[in-house]
């Protein structure tokens, strides 16, 4: 008699099995689905679409192309060479940015404080486009060195990229490293003193290898947003390409993409990020240091003429950074014909685009809004298992919570639009798939954001609360879901800035109908469109500022962490 083959319970069932169905057992189930159907499933999609060649026929012949071609080898060298020197100049600038606004009096370190956070939220692009209007080809600032008698080329290159690239992502260096400044031992320091160490040998010896694994951190955080940036290459390189440049040109063409090259580009960009990842971890684990932090530094009081000084130094810095901010505000008031500016002031700019695209203007809104309320309830949800129901099986929901850290958006924009263009589920060419692509990117910081928030309240508010006779979910909704609202709120609007200014995964996944703002600015810069493209960044900038503010109002006008 022949027997039928039975298949069994998945281990992934089989574990939940084990566990008492609740509400949060769903919770941890619906996490699973999440992030395999919108992370693991498209990562394999892309995977398995490198494999295969124009021809549809299995082979490693994309990755032998990369690698033989000198056209594929030259934009990941340039990839690594402007993220490095990004990187680089970013820590040059930030820890000196950190170390005087956090050690001496200076003046003004709430408004330093909040415009450069404003200037790391506003989106590389922005930055590019604004200094185009000052430094491009006809930039004024140009034309004026010109006109003196003061050669100058322009902005566009490997160069331009890195200046923009450093004066946009310095701020990740200063937040780190402020935060761990604030928080040394100074006995270490007083120690190395009390031995004759001068104060440029202490900072040296003492304090920059105490705070290593936080700047190493900020650095990540710089490298990998160089690395992972679209925009900017893009308005500046002029001929200079980089991976997530070549990425999104071999998967969109004029000519006909070639997805499959497409596909092992953006293999080749995740595997580089993991690296970079994992080198940072490893580098970090031989050098980690351990503090009492019961002595706190103190702020030195400096004399008139060197606080004076100092507070004009690092004014300068952030104003310097600032300056496309203010670029696009005001030109967005100049009048202009296409890429010409005009003497005066008019509006007509402003109503040029609420006549042409206000469709974008209202998608940026709505698509963000979606995608901010699934954030703060299903991170707040997913935080909850992963701090309060710690287990092996919430441990791996955590990894695969981390996997988007490493994505560039384009990588993301070109996975879903692979695993999404075919039935059962087809969600290219719709705005659901932009929203997906959105929690997807930004889902990790709210998790992150509310952990954090979860790790410090007490346990005896929810367990006074369940022996009381309040159920385990109505507890978390009534009372821990409450406590924690103030700080998820204040990481969510941080979050809610980043998806309005969001480009590199919209440029690739939208249409006509789902265009952004972002996205209709990138357009507006490439046809000359030079007022309106300022109109919309200085939307977008206004709405960055105002949701600062409110944010800073949020955690009680404390520093604000991104």
């Amino acid at each position: 008699m022949q027997q039928t083959a039975r298949t069994g319970p998945s281990p992934l069932l089989k574990r939940l099995s084990l566990r008492k169905w609740d509400f949060w057992t769903f919770i941890i189930l619906i996490g699973y689905i999440f992030f395999f159907a919108f992370v693991i499933y498209p990562l394999f999609s892309l995977f398995f679409s490198s494999l295969y060649n124009e021809d549809g026929k299995f082979s490693f012949s994309n990755y032998a192309d990369f690698f033989r071609l000198k056209y594929f080898r030259s934009a990941l060298l340039n990839s690594f060479m402007v993220s490095g020197l990004a990187t680089v100049f970013a820590i040059l600038i930030g820890v000196p940015m950190a170390y005087v606004t956090t050690r001496y009096n200076i003046a003004c370190k709430g408004l330093i404080n909040i415009l450069i956070i404003m200037s790391l939220l506003s989106p590389p692009f922005i930055g590019a486009y604004s200094w185009i209007l000052m430094l491009g080809n006809n930039g004024f600032i140009t034309r004026f060195l010109n006109d003196i008698g003061i050669p100058f080329g322009s902005v566009y290159g490997w160069q331009g990229i890195v200046f923009v690239f450093t004066l946009q992502f310095y701020p990740h260096i200063y937040l780190y490293v402020s935060g761990a400044l604030k928080t040394i031992d100074t006995s270490l320091e007083e120690a190395a003193e009390s031995l004759g160490r001068s104060s440029f040998r202490r900072l040296w010896s003492i304090t920059l290898p105490l705070i290593f694994p936080t700047l190493s951190a900020g650095a990540l955080m710089v490298f990998m947003a160089s690395f992972a940036d679209f925009g900017t290459p893009m308005l500046l390189g002029q001929g200079f390409k980089v991976l997530p440049i070549l990425a999104y040109e071999q998967f969109i063409s004029e000519m006909g993409g070639n997805p499959a090259m497409a596909s092992t580009l953006s293999v080749v960009l995740i595997l580089c990020s993991t690296t970079i990842l994992f080198l940072q971890r490893y580098f970090v684990s031989r050098k980690n240091y351990a503090m009492s932090g019961m002595r706190t530094p103190k702020v030195v009081k400096l004399r008139k003429t060197p606080r004076i000084l100092i507070t004009i130094g690092a004014l300068l810095v952030v104003c310097v950074s600032m300056i496309p901010q203010a670029t696009v505000i005001v030109t967005s008031f100049i009048k202009t014909k296409g890429p010409v500016f005009h003497r005066g002031f008019s509006l007509d700019s402003y109503r040029e685009i609420l006549y042409r695209v206000p469709r974008a203007i209202i998608n940026t809104y709505s698509f963000s809004l979606i995608a901010i309320v699934i954030m703060i309830v299903f991170g707040m949800l997913l935080a909850y298992v992963l701090v309060r129901r710690s287990s092996k099986l919430t441990a791996t929901l955590d990894g695969l919570i981390m996997i988007p850290y490493v994505m560039p958006g384009t990588v993301l924009g070109i996975s879903l639009i692979i695993a999404f263009n075919k039935p059962p589920l087809v969600l290219t060419g719709t705005w659901i798939i932009l929203v997906v692509a959105y929690v997807v990117r930004k889902l990790p910081y709210t998790i992150r954001s509310s952990t954090a928030i979860l790790q410090g309240l007490d346990r005896g508010v929810e367990e006074a609360s369940i022996s009381l006779g309040v159920p385990p979910m109505k507890t978390f909704f009534k009372t821990t879901g409450r406590l924690m609202i103030p700080g998820v709120l204040s990481g969510a609007i941080l979050s809610w800035v980043t998806t309005i200014n969001e480009l590199s995964s919209t440029i690739v996944l939208y249409y006509g109908a789902t265009a952004t703002i972002s996205v209709t600015i990138y357009s507006e810069v490439f046809t000359s469109n030079y007022g309106t493209g300022a109109a919309l960044a200085s939307i977008l900038s206004i709405s960055t500022l105002i949701s600062l503010l409110i944010a800073n109002k949020l955690t009680g006008k404390k520093d604000l962490q991104v």
